[in-house]
């Protein structure tokens, strides 16, 4: 089941020994790698067009995936032709870059990548070097790219770049893996043009100052089987099976739970493999299950598994924003 990040992370627990002389050694690293680009003494590389990238701060997710395909859309409602590169975590072969489709293994193009492609259509190129699919997206065309995660892949260089923070959750104990949860010292925030809270449906937390409040908004469920979606209140007052292999699966229940629906928790590993034996629960309950878990459990679905579709929703004033960086960028 899931592998729960160490509890001194989040919850409060006595940090050990070892933790806190590794989180000082991991810290030393991180910092002389990015001052050895900045000095010029790691190479960084541009793709010859504007680049995004959307990441955090904090070791597991945070939102950047819902917040990647609402960029992507506004992007081409703007008339951008915007491409997406992604690392493809959990690939088969993460060495071989590879065009992800809506039909594409996720095994092969990756989970995360699998879901943009299918909601946005748009290209989407996973490569272990980033910088290598920037290229090649413009290459194919694109205009724009969007990273999904890529914060601390220096590599690639940016114009404009996003940290999405988890609102519940924000960064833990203030450390440094393995010490706490953070990649970077909370400080780095502050190079980051935009900074989005991700308040989730439950709006737990507020937004700070220079945060933008993000909204994740559920509406309906897709039967993975094929047919109509159904309202998400067509389960309120009902029991279900609630299956999430993300970065914070109470995230999901406590979505689910806001709509009245009575929850019947499975949490998996972030980026699981599902066989169809992880399905088997022992009842007929319905199984509502995330978008980055469906494209993974799509060939064995049943009638009664479906997948719940979340939207990012920002305030017009961040899209006006955003835009306006990137038209700057663009003319640079």
């Amino acid at each position: 089941m899931s592998r729960k990040p160490p509890a001194w992370w989040f919850d409060g627990a006595r940090i050990p020994l070892s933790a806190r002389f590794l989180s000082g050694a991991y810290d030393r690293a991180v910092r002389s790698r990015r001052w050895l680009y900045r000095k010029g003494l790691k190479r960084s590389g541009g793709a010859g067009r504007p680049v995004v990238v959307i990441g955090n701060l904090i070791a597991g997710g945070s939102g950047k995936t819902p917040l990647a395909i609402a960029v992507v859309e506004r992007l081409r409602a703007a008339g951008w032709t915007p491409g997406i590169a992604s690392r493809g975590y959990g690939r088969d072969d993460p060495g071989q870059p590879l065009w992800v489709e809506p039909g594409t293994d996720p095994r092969q193009g990756g989970d995360e990548p699998v879901l943009i492609a299918h909601r946005t259509g748009a290209r989407v190129r996973v490569d272990r070097d980033r910088l290598a699919a920037a290229r090649a997206l413009v290459e194919a065309g694109c205009d724009v790219v969007v990273c999904d995660d890529g914060l601390q892949h220096y590599r690639l260089r940016r114009d404009i770049e996003i940290e999405v923070i988890d609102g519940r959750r924000r960064y833990g104990n203030g450390r440094l893996i393995p010490a706490g949860p953070l990649r970077e010292r909370p400080g780095r925030a502050d190079d980051c043009d935009f900074r989005v809270l991700n308040g989730g449906v439950e709006g737990i937390d507020e937004p700070g100052f220079g945060e933008w409040p993000m909204r994740l908004e559920v509406a309906h469920a897709r039967p993975l089987a094929g047919g109509r979606a159904l309202p998400l209140g067509t389960f309120a007052d009902r029991r279900v099976h609630a299956v999430a292999g993300i970065g914070d699966p109470e995230r999901f229940f406590a979505t689910l739970r806001a709509h009245r629906i009575a929850v019947v928790p499975h949490a998996f590993p972030d980026h699981h493999r599902y066989r169809p034996e992880d399905l088997r629960f022992g009842s007929d309950l319905p199984v509502l299950m995330t978008e980055k878990d469906a494209v993974k459990c799509q060939p064995f679905a049943r009638d009664r598994h479906f997948a719940v579709p979340v939207d990012a929703h920002l305030p017009e004033a961040f899209w006006i924003a955003f835009l306006d960086r990137l038209a700057k960028a663009s003319a640079t």
